[in-house]
């Protein structure tokens, strides 16, 4: 672990290597686990606002689970998260065939509207835990994930390269400069 800024970072983001692979997990992420995607309270407004333009997007059971529990709940332990259908699909999930994706992305890259998904979504496999005074920012290792640690190991991505984008969309570009420092530090300490 180290310190950069007001975040506590496990060195396994730089050392281990992970690009998702789809074609072999077909999005279980979205579709397995016991909880919704992690929310902050900012992205709690933004998924009322867009719902109605990404509605057309969503499965009958997904706008169903919305409508019953809302666009967003608050999950068992009291942590904010997307609604599930059933306890198992995020309510937003959609399907191409039998990979999972996200309706919210899908509204994005059509243009509909300006905002990618939640970013815990964004960032896996990297979770982010807010405490008060700093935030973890921690791999989270998940089996259904085997495919894209073998993939990463392949093509030599470590995770902080593979997930750059919802980094810096977290904690900013001067942050993620300063983690590509550490990293390459580490390095050359090999």
């Amino acid at each position: 672990m180290f310190q950069l800024g007001k975040t506590i970072v496990s060195e396994d983001i730089l050392e281990k290597e992970f690009v998702c692979n789809l074609s072999a997990c077909k999005g279980a992420c979205c579709v397995d686990g016991d909880a919704g995607a992690p929310l902050s309270l900012a992205e709690t407004k933004i998924l009322e606002e867009i719902y109605p333009k990404v509605k057309p997007f969503l499965r009958k059971q997904g706008i169903e689970a919305i409508e019953a529990q809302g666009t967003w709940v608050n999950g068992t332990d009291g942590e904010l998260e997307t609604p599930l259908i059933d306890n198992k699909d995020c309510a937003y999930v959609i399907f191409d065939g039998k990979t999972a994706l996200c309706g919210i992305e899908q509204a994005y890259n059509q243009g509909i509207i300006d905002w990618k998904k939640p970013v815990s979504c964004h960032l896996y496999p990297i979770r982010v835990k807010d405490f008060t005074e700093f935030a973890a920012v921690n791999y989270d290792k998940w089996d259904i994930c085997d495919a894209a640690c073998s993939l990463g190991q392949e093509l030599e991505v470590p995770v902080y390269k593979f997930v750059k984008e919802a980094l810096i969309r977290r904690f900013g570009e001067d942050w993620y400069l300063e983690l590509e420092k550490v990293a390459e530090e580490l390095k050359n300490k090999l």
